[in-house]
This record gives C-alpha cells, sequence and structure tokens, in this order.
C-alpha cells in the first residue's frame, strides 16, 4: 500500500478536519525510504479504543520483521489513532496536539517495523 494509499484510508469525505490533517502532516514527514516500506497497513482515525478509552493509538497486525509467505494477500495491518484522548488531553494547545499526534503515528508505525516499547521509548516516541 503507498503512502498515497495510507492518506487516502484517513479520508471520511470531503471535509479535512485538522485532527485529519496533523495525522496526514506526521505521515507525509515520513522520509522516502520509510514510506516506501510500507505496505499493507491502513491508518485510521477512531473516536476511542472501546476496550482502553485512554489509548492514544493502537497497531493490530503482524509486523514487518515476523511476516512471511504466508502472510501475503491477507487483510492490512491497521493503526488506529484516537481522537478523542489526544484532543482530551493535548487539545487545549493546538501545537502540543499536532506534536503528539505526530509522536502518536510514530509510535504506532515502529511497531509496525517490530520495534519494541523499550526501543520507541528510547528515540523519544513512547
Amino acid at each position: 500500500m503507498s503512502l498515497c494509499q495510507l492518506k487516502a484510508t484517513l479520508a471520511s469525505g470531503a471535509v479535512t478536519t485538522t485532527f485529519e490533517a496533523h495525522v496526514r502532516n506526521a505521515l507525509d514527514s515520513l522520509p522516502d525510504r520509510i514510506a516506501a516500506a510500507l505496505e499493507n497497513v491502513a491508518v485510521v482515525i477512531e473516536d476511542e479504543n472501546p476496550e482502553d478509552p485512554d489509548l492514544f493509538g493502537l497497531y493490530s497486525g503482524t509486523p514487518l520483521p515476523e511476516r512471511t509467505s504466508l502472510s501475503a494477500g491477507g487483510l492490512p495491518d491497521k493503526i488506529s489513532i484516537y481522537r478523542f484522548p489526544l484532543e482530551d488531553e493535548f487539545g487545549h494547545d493546538p501545537v502540543l496536539l499536532e506534536r503528539e499526534i505526530r509522536i502518536t503515528v510514530l509510535h504506532e508505525l515502529g511497531h509496525y517495523f517490530g520495534i519494541d516499547e523499550d526501543r520507541i521509548a528510547e528515540l523519544g516516541y513512547e
């Protein structure tokens, strides 16, 4: 799946919210080499995680390093970015909200690439 397809997955209509724009900006900021490595993953914006309403984001799928030839042709992995908890926590400051959305997108992409929580924290994306 190309980066254009990833961004198209975010589209929920003709109107783009500021939140959606921040997610798109985070994806647009990816280096070409990283963006080109994204395959069979959808980035979606949801209101909140029903099991953990305080969660900012969630990666669901098989990390890239763990995929095998048997993984081919399956449903796309999914990165969910949760609007309500991010806006509740950081919405008072538009700059901080944009920063935290970017961190959340990069954090979840890290899991897609097989990076564990400790390494993500070391990189500053916890």
